[in-house]
């Protein structure tokens, strides 16, 4: 398996929407509700990407020239961590995590910040980063964790 983890581009919106849409029926239904789970594919449409493009750095992680994963940067925090379901377990998201915390340092952050789901903290535990808060928007249950990053 060939990794290749890159900027996304408007070209990427279908293919990161398609993944995020499955990991979240796929992955995320064990934690939430169906409801909640189309709520929040609301946000991830090709056109809300697309326009997630402009407001934020998006990676975007290739196998065999195919989008598999994704993630982005918003200033501090890190947003829209999605891996494809069959993808999962295989280094992927930790290797974009590694790309997101190197273009944080590179903008001179010092600490990330992830709103988390249920479903993705003990991924991001394992990765350094600690819980700082539980917050609700709605009703969906956010972790908010943090990791100083080394300099």
């Amino acid at each position: 398996m060939t990794l290749h983890i890159r900027p996304a581009t408007a070209d990427d919106a279908n293919a990161i929407s398609t993944v995020i849409i499955r990991s979240l029926r796929q992955t995320n239904a064990a934690d939430y509700s169906a409801a909640l789970i189309a709520q929040i594919e609301d946000n991830f449409t090709p056109v809300r990407v697309l326009a997630l493009l402009e407001q934020r750095q998006v990676l975007v992680a290739l196998v065999d020239q195919q989008v598999v994963a994704t993630a982005s940067l918003q200033g501090n925090v890190v947003r829209s961590v999605f891996v494809a379901p069959e993808m999962q377990g295989r280094g992927l998201g930790r290797a974009l995590m590694q790309a997101v915390e190197a273009l944080a340092q590179q903008s001179g952050q010092v600490l990330l910040r992830i709103p988390s789901s249920i479903t993705a903290q003990g991924f991001y535990a394992r990765l350094g980063y600690v819980q700082v808060r539980e917050v609700m928007e709605g009703a969906e249950r956010i972790i908010v964790m943090e990791r100083a990053l080394r300099s």
